[in-house]
Protein backbone atom coordinates (compact mmCIF):
# COMPACT_ATOMS: atom_id res chain seq x y z
CA UNK A 1 0.00 0.00 0.00
CA UNK A 2 1.33 3.42 -0.90
CA UNK A 3 1.40 6.29 1.53
CA UNK A 4 -0.63 9.46 1.23
CA UNK A 5 1.26 12.17 -0.69
CA UNK A 6 1.24 14.33 2.46
CA UNK A 7 2.70 11.62 4.71
CA UNK A 8 6.30 12.58 3.99
CA UNK A 9 7.15 9.08 2.76
CA UNK A 10 8.76 9.16 -0.67
CA UNK A 11 9.05 6.22 -3.05
CA UNK A 12 12.08 5.42 -5.15
CA UNK A 13 10.91 4.58 -8.68
CA UNK A 14 14.12 2.64 -9.38
CA UNK A 15 14.21 0.20 -6.49
CA UNK A 16 16.01 -3.08 -6.02
CA UNK A 17 14.08 -6.33 -5.37
CA UNK A 18 15.54 -6.69 -1.87
CA UNK A 19 14.38 -3.28 -0.67
CA UNK A 20 11.78 -3.35 2.08
CA UNK A 21 8.30 -2.77 0.67
CA UNK A 22 9.32 -3.24 -2.98
CA UNK A 23 6.45 -3.37 -5.47
CA UNK A 24 6.19 -3.91 -9.20
CA UNK A 25 5.12 -0.75 -11.02
CA UNK A 26 6.00 -1.52 -14.64
CA UNK A 27 7.32 -3.99 -17.19
CA UNK A 28 9.76 -3.40 -20.04
CA UNK A 29 8.22 -3.53 -23.50
CA UNK A 30 9.74 -3.11 -26.94
CA UNK A 31 8.12 -0.30 -28.91
CA UNK A 32 8.76 1.41 -32.25
CA UNK A 33 10.74 4.00 -30.28
CA UNK A 34 12.84 1.44 -28.42
CA UNK A 35 12.53 -0.12 -24.99
CA UNK A 36 10.02 1.61 -22.73
CA UNK A 37 8.37 0.86 -19.42
CA UNK A 38 4.70 -0.01 -19.56
CA UNK A 39 3.28 1.09 -16.22
CA UNK A 40 0.78 -0.96 -14.24
CA UNK A 41 -2.45 0.67 -13.09
CA UNK A 42 -1.64 -0.30 -9.48
CA UNK A 43 1.54 -1.45 -7.75
CA UNK A 44 1.78 -5.22 -7.29
CA UNK A 45 3.44 -6.65 -4.18
CA UNK A 46 6.74 -8.25 -5.09
CA UNK A 47 6.95 -12.00 -4.53
CA UNK A 48 9.61 -14.61 -5.22
CA UNK A 49 7.30 -16.15 -7.85
CA UNK A 50 6.96 -12.82 -9.63
CA UNK A 51 10.74 -12.25 -9.56
CA UNK A 52 11.33 -15.77 -10.93
CA UNK A 53 9.24 -14.96 -14.02
CA UNK A 54 12.00 -12.66 -15.27
CA UNK A 55 14.51 -15.54 -15.51
CA UNK A 56 16.95 -15.97 -17.12
CA UNK A 57 17.32 -12.17 -16.89
CA UNK A 58 17.85 -10.31 -13.65
CA UNK A 59 14.47 -8.92 -12.48
CA UNK A 60 15.62 -5.30 -12.76
CA UNK A 61 16.44 -5.82 -16.45
CA UNK A 62 12.73 -6.22 -17.27
CA UNK A 63 10.75 -5.15 -14.20
CA UNK A 64 10.41 -1.63 -12.84
CA UNK A 65 10.19 -1.62 -9.07
CA UNK A 66 9.39 1.00 -6.47
CA UNK A 67 10.03 0.99 -2.73
CA UNK A 68 10.20 3.51 0.08
CA UNK A 69 13.26 5.70 -0.50
CA UNK A 70 16.14 4.56 1.70
CA UNK A 71 17.54 8.10 1.81
CA UNK A 72 20.97 8.05 3.50
CA UNK A 73 21.35 4.30 2.86
CA UNK A 74 21.38 5.07 -0.89
CA UNK A 75 24.49 6.26 -2.68
CA UNK A 76 22.41 8.70 -4.76
CA UNK A 77 20.91 10.57 -1.80
CA UNK A 78 22.93 13.58 -0.62
CA UNK A 79 21.03 14.22 2.60
CA UNK A 80 18.44 16.45 0.98
CA UNK A 81 17.66 15.11 -2.49
CA UNK A 82 18.15 12.27 -4.94
CA UNK A 83 21.06 13.12 -7.18
CA UNK A 84 20.08 10.30 -9.55
CA UNK A 85 16.83 12.15 -10.30
CA UNK A 86 18.77 15.37 -10.84
CA UNK A 87 21.26 13.74 -13.22
CA UNK A 88 18.47 11.96 -15.15
CA UNK A 89 16.75 15.29 -15.79
CA UNK A 90 20.01 17.08 -16.63
CA UNK A 91 21.56 14.39 -18.87
CA UNK A 92 18.89 12.20 -20.47
CA UNK A 93 16.53 13.34 -23.22
CA UNK A 94 12.78 13.26 -22.69
CA UNK A 95 11.21 10.21 -24.32
CA UNK A 96 7.56 11.23 -23.91
CA UNK A 97 5.86 14.61 -23.98
CA UNK A 98 2.88 13.82 -21.78
CA UNK A 99 2.85 12.44 -18.26
CA UNK A 100 2.81 8.64 -18.41
CA UNK A 101 0.31 6.86 -16.19
CA UNK A 102 1.98 6.34 -12.81
CA UNK A 103 0.66 4.74 -9.67
CA UNK A 104 3.35 6.23 -7.41
CA UNK A 105 3.50 9.82 -8.69
CA UNK A 106 1.91 11.32 -5.54
CA UNK A 107 4.75 9.92 -3.41
CA UNK A 108 7.51 9.56 -6.02
CA UNK A 109 10.77 11.14 -4.84
CA UNK A 110 11.77 11.99 -8.43
CA UNK A 111 8.47 13.72 -9.23
CA UNK A 112 8.32 15.57 -5.90
CA UNK A 113 11.88 16.76 -6.42
CA UNK A 114 12.21 17.34 -10.18
CA UNK A 115 8.58 17.58 -11.31
CA UNK A 116 7.28 16.73 -14.76
CA UNK A 117 10.72 16.64 -16.44
CA UNK A 118 11.53 13.48 -14.46
CA UNK A 119 8.31 11.84 -15.67
CA UNK A 120 9.17 12.64 -19.30
CA UNK A 121 12.39 10.62 -18.90
CA UNK A 122 11.12 7.90 -16.58
CA UNK A 123 9.84 5.39 -19.20
CA UNK A 124 13.42 4.78 -20.43
CA UNK A 125 14.83 3.96 -16.98
CA UNK A 126 15.64 0.45 -15.87
CA UNK A 127 17.57 -0.25 -12.70
CA UNK A 128 19.89 -2.68 -14.48
CA UNK A 129 20.94 -2.18 -18.10
CA UNK A 130 23.45 -4.61 -19.61
CA UNK A 131 24.84 -2.18 -22.22
CA UNK A 132 23.89 1.36 -21.20
CA UNK A 133 24.44 4.34 -23.48
CA UNK A 134 27.12 6.82 -22.42
CA UNK A 135 24.35 9.25 -21.36
CA UNK A 136 22.66 6.62 -19.21
CA UNK A 137 25.99 5.58 -17.67
CA UNK A 138 26.74 9.21 -16.74
CA UNK A 139 23.27 9.72 -15.29
CA UNK A 140 23.48 6.55 -13.20
CA UNK A 141 26.98 7.11 -11.82
CA UNK A 142 27.29 9.19 -8.65
CA UNK A 143 30.00 11.84 -8.72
Amino acid sequence: MLANENSGLRHCPSAQPDMLGATLIGVLQQTEDGSRISYLAHPVPLTDDLLAKSAPLHPTEVLRLAAPCEEMACRHFDGASCQLATRIVQILPAVVDTLPPCSIRPTCRWFRQEGRPSCFRCPQILTHVANPSEELRRAATPE
